[in-house]
């Protein structure tokens, strides 16, 4: 396995850092569920369909991330990684993987969809 990505394994929550037009960066604690099954390793995460976050991944597929605590202080080392928002069958794959992390995830899920909430899912790939 990748070791950059092994260092994800048993965490609960990673530290995404994403870029602004102008260059700065933006941290953002995250939960995340890890798909062994890929060859490569990939982490997904998901937020409203309309954060900054997705925002800003739409201009700049370039992040780190790094394995954290539910208020982003770093518990690993920042590795340079690539993400991309998922159409719908990857969508439903990452949605699957954090259900299954997450029971609290289902909640969030229903309450997301009586708001009318539309969420983005991204995958993280790490080289």
């Amino acid at each position: 396995m990748n070791p950059g990505l092994a260092q994800f394994r048993g965490r609960k929550y990673l530290n995404l850092e994403t870029y602004r037009k102008s260059g700065a960066a933006v941290r953002t604690p995250l939960w995340f569920a890890q798909d062994e099954a890929e060859a490569e390793g990939v982490l997904y995460v998901y937020s409203l369909a309309d954060s900054g976050k997705v925002k800003r991944l739409r201009n700049d597929p370039r992040v780190r991330v790094v394995p954290s605590d539910m208020r982003g202080t770093p518990k690993g080392d920042w590795v340079e990684a690539r993400a991309e928002i998922l159409d719908a069958a990857g969508a439903a794959r990452g949605h699957q993987l954090l259900r299954q992390k997450y029971v609290m995830k289902r909640l969030f899920d229903l309450l997301g969809r009586l708001k009318g909430r539309r969420h983005a899912v991204m995958a993280i790939r790490i080289p």
